[in-house]
């Protein structure tokens, strides 16, 4: 009976460490640069959509947008205090993200919201992307955080000076910002 119980128990408990080894596998590369990514869907009455990925870079944190729907020109671009985007018009993101609580500016101002992302740019056919390394955004835990925060799209062009937000208008689109599985260098 002793046998037959040992037997029982490792064919039980022998798989378990298989699973539990192959999840170990499979898990992300911890030394891996942290990525976000924000899926933008378009407010009540518009058409705008596109993503938003966060890259941690060494000086900072990599933003690459592509976005379609747009009127031709430029677009205010920010990030938003919360990750809610459920209103129509996307009033539920809240304010500007400014933990730091700066003057509105320009993305590479030496006083700004950390959320003040500048302006995208459409072409003709409504299209626009973006690329660029921002030196205040954080996708740690830290007061400096984009995570759970989201990115809104204005109807125009943010003058990168008014206070408090820019006058860039209504919101067009809005996505929330959430951790990505980050594949670089998993087994």
């Amino acid at each position: 009976m002793n046998l037959f119980l040992a037997w029982l128990i490792a064919l039980v408990f022998l798989p378990l460490a298989a699973v539990s080894a192959a999840a170990q596998e499979t898990e992300e590369n911890p030394s891996a640069p942290l990525k976000a990514v924000a899926i933008l869907y378009p407010t009540e009455g518009n058409n705008v959509s596109g993503t938003v990925t966060f890259t941690e870079v060494e000086d900072g944190v990599r933003v690459q947008a592509e976005i379609i729907g747009l009127t031709p020109g430029n677009h205010g671009f920010h990030v938003h205090e919360f990750g809610d985007c459920s209103a129509p018009d996307a009033s539920s993101a809240g304010a500007h993200f400014n933990p730091t609580d700066q003057p509105h500016g320009a993305p590479d101002a030496a006083a700004r919201h950390v959320g003040d992302m500048g302006n995208v740019e459409a072409n003709a056919s409504g299209a626009a992307e973006l690329n660029y390394v921002d030196h205040n955004l954080s996708l740690t835990r830290d007061k400096l955080s984009i995570i759970g925060r989201s990115v809104v799209v204005h109807a125009k062009a943010d003058d990168l000076k008014s206070q408090p937000a820019g006058d860039s208008g209504a919101r067009v689109a809005c996505g929330v910002i959430g951790l990505a599985k980050n594949n670089s260098g998993a087994n």
